[in-house]
Parts: structure tokens; C-alpha cells; sequence
């Protein structure tokens, strides 16, 4: 059984960088018994993303049989996994954001948690409404690039 978020939900982050983390997303981490998750900064958006601990070891494993010395790879470990945190539940569902990473994202009270199928998207509320925003132009060619995708 594959790990799947869904959803979006409104939480806020207090002063000390904890937020809670949904209780469904919660749910699923617990019938996958992968309770502990790696949160590491967004290449291409002011966001984190978060992946349960077996997700996250998969994803270094595929990292781990890139050519070592490709100048690309180089820099896509530095950026994304040189920046990795392992984060715990707290008691309470709490997870703890460290500085950095809430300085990437600019989580500063009101946060959402994006479920994004195997993985979570963790983003200033703000910014997530600035990223749904469309002008019609962009709108349209994202309508031809889904159609493409999934052959409608």
C-alpha cells in the first residue's frame, strides 16, 4: 500500500517554528508505521516539501546511482539534500520547522499543509494563493499541458 496525501488544510506556526501537522496526513503516516519525515527546501518554489522516511530513503537511493561527478547532480544534492532535516511528531502532532527552513518558505504564522500524492507541500498561506493565481494566458496553456499529459 502506497503512502498518499490529499487535501489541503490551514494550520498556523507558532514563535518556536512548530506547526501541527494535519491529523489526516497524521493518519496516513501511522498505517504506513512512518512516523519520523525529512523536510528540505523547494527547488523552484518559495515552499518545503516533506517525505515520510521511507519516501525520503528512496529518493536518496535514486539520487545515490547518479553519475557523481555531473555538475547538475553536484548542485541538486547541495541544494536539496545537503538542506534536508529529519523531524519528529511530537506528542501533540507537532512538528518543529527549523529557522532556515521557515526563512525559505517565510512561514511566519499562517501555514498550509499540501498533500501532494507521496509527498507534502508546507507553504505560507500567502504565498500559496499567490502561486494558484492564473492570467488567462498562462491559464489556457495549462489546460493544453494537463490535456497532453494525461491524453484528454
Amino acid at each position: 500500500m502506497s503512502t498518499m496525501f490529499r487535501g489541503h488544510f490551514e494550520h498556523a506556526i507558532d514563535a518556536k517554528g512548530r506547526t501541527s501537522l494535519p491529523s489526516r496526513f497524521r493518519d496516513v503516516l501511522a498505517a504506513a508505521n512512518d512516523l519520523r519525515m525529512v523536510i528540505t527546501p523547494a527547488l523552484f518554489d518559495p515552499c518545503l516539501h516533506a517525505y515520510p522516511m521511507k519516501a525520503w530513503e528512496e529518493l536518496e537511493a535514486k539520487i545515490a546511482a547518479l553519475p557523481q561527478f555531473d555538475s547538475n547532480v553536484v548542485a541538486f544534492r547541495r541544494r536539496y539534500l545537503s538542506a534536508a532535516v529529519e523531524c519528529d511528531l511530537d506528542k501533540q502532532g507537532r512538528i518543529l520547522i527549523p529557522p532556515s527552513l521557515r526563512e525559505h518558505a517565510d512561514l511566519t504564522k499562517d501555514v498550509l499543509w499540501a498533500g501532494m500524492g507521496q509527498t507534502i507541500e508546507l507553504w505560507s498561506q500567502e504565498r500559496w494563493k499567490a502561486a494558484q493565481q492564473m492570467s488567462e494566458v498562462e491559464l489556457q496553456s495549462f489546460k493544453n499541458a494537463i490535456a497532453e499529459q494525461f491524453r484528454l
